[in-house]
């Protein structure tokens, strides 16, 4: 009898996992490649970029980068002369799987020699593309080409290594993503994002790549907040998120209404036995960091969380007027600059407000913009928003403002009167007790 219930139970088990499996494979997307071969891996999406073509020719993939100096847009109202390839920065990302064997070929459109470095790939010393000790820089008109097999996967980078402060400074760098060739588990949503700090003074429209630290433009794939592309995904996917930084600078990437794990670095996987809860990942100067996690309804923040990051146009040098009246100052000046606006003297969220209906310098943003549904985000630069949402028609469609359950937004109430009968010294915390000290309420003897 007691065999009799184990069977039943095995076979129960045994058409569940059948009808799990079933349900996924309905789910899953199948893609293919441009020589018509599925797919074993989802293919990365890089918002505001793209993946570059490849074609099969003799059982190797070839691929072609040209570097080139081009204009970029990072949000409207900003286009800015950078250098990068294929016409983008970060350049186009390198999509592969583990054991491929690459060809790639490099054209030099800039007006210097160049060379280009394959950040954490394992490969000969001759084809690591570092100008003047592993090869000849690349003249400008000039086509080098290099070619070698994978023999690992994970999130790695390209970028030059010729005269790197200032084509770096400028944009040429992207992502070499080699996937595994037996996967370990799905991936239904896998986006790519690099980090990038930029030296742009208000008015102009080239980045000074002469600046070692003073940044004050932020971006995420080359572009600022309201100009960064949504990330959108349905209710219990898995999600993956690839940061890379070859910048100057650490960037602690926090997410919003998510804890996740890190699961791989640029040196590969991180063992399970290793990894551990976070809400927000450090991805220092020539790192990669991946995390995933499984993705919760909403509209969900993903920004820098150094303060001054998620912001543009930031100026080190201006005053701090909080607290200042400038009533009769913002008068004498109208008289001189008609239209002046005195701003800053109650924070930072009025240079929002006013870029409204304030014209600024040329080709600069505001410090802060973009509006949600709620008002103005205030907020630019390194942000962007993840929608997650139970039914979607397409992953490429943004699916408007989460409509929040009744009951799950914050909003107006009336203070309770045993909160209002407090004084602001009974608001007070009670002072830390030192050990040897004592605390201002311990009692003598």
């Amino acid at each position: 009898m007691h065999s009799r219930y184990s069977m039943i139970f095995l076979m129960a088990l045994a058409l569940a996992a059948v009808g799990s499996a079933s349900t996924t494979a309905t789910r899953a997307e199948e893609h293919y490649g441009p020589d018509g071969q599925r797919l074993p891996y989802t293919p990365v999406v890089t918002p505001n970029g793209s993946t570059l073509p490849w074609r099969m020719v003799d059982g190797v993939k070839e691929f072609h980068l040209v570097a080139e100096e081009i204009d970029w847009e990072f949000a409207p109202g900003m286009v800015v002369k950078c250098w990068g390839y294929n016409g983008q920065t970060p350049g186009p990302t390198i999509e592969t799987v583990e054991g491929d064997q690459v060809r790639i070929y490099v054209t030099n459109r800039l007006p210097e020699p160049t060379a280009v470095h394959w950040h954490g790939i394992l490969l000969p010393s001759g084809m690591d593309g570092v100008q003047g000790l592993s090869q000849n820089g690349i003249p400008p008109g000039e086509t080098y080409v290099y070619e070698f097999t994978l023999r690992q996967h994970g999130t790695q980078m390209y970028h030059s290594h010729g005269d790197e402060m200032t084509q770096i400074g400028l944009g040429t760098m992207g992502f070499f993503i080699i996937h595994p060739r037996q996967p370990t588990h799905r991936i239904d949503r896998d986006f790519a994002i690099f980090l990038n700090e930029w030296a742009i003074s208000p008015g102009t429209a080239r980045p000074n790549p002469n600046v070692m630290t003073n940044f004050d433009i932020f971006t995420f794939n080359s572009r600022v907040f309201p100009g960064t592309e949504l990330l959108v995904a349905r209710t219990g996917d898995r999600v993956r998120i690839r940061i890379a930084n070859v910048a100057q600078e650490s960037h602690p990437i926090h997410l919003h209404g998510h804890n996740f794990q890190v699961v791989a670095t640029d040196g590969g996987d991180v063992p399970i036995a290793a990894r551990w809860p976070e809400t927000t990942v450090l991805v220092a100067p020539g790192q990669t960091r991946d995390f995933e996690f499984t993705a919760n309804p909403g509209d969900w923040a993903m920004h820098c969380h150094r303060r001054h990051h998620p912001m543009n146009a930031m100026g080190h040098d201006i005053p701090n007027v909080i607290g200042v009246q400038q009533a009769q100052l913002e008068e004498k000046i109208r008289e001189l600059l008609p239209g002046y606006m005195a701003m800053g003297e109650s924070g930072m969220h009025e240079h929002a407000l006013h870029a409204a209906h304030h014209e600024g310098p040329d080709n600069t943003l505001p410090m802060m913009g973009g509006d949600g549904p709620f008002g103005t985000v205030a907020m630019g630069g390194m942000f962007t928003v993840l929608k997650v949402r139970d039914r979607l028609e397409s992953y490429d469609v943004d699916p408007g403002w989460y409509d929040n359950p009744a009951g799950t937004v914050a909003g107006p109430a009336e203070l309770p009167a045993y909160w209002q009968s407090q004084s602001s010294a009974d608001r007070a915390p009670s002072p830390a007790r030192n050990p040897q000290m004592g605390s201002t309420h311990d009692h003598q003897p």
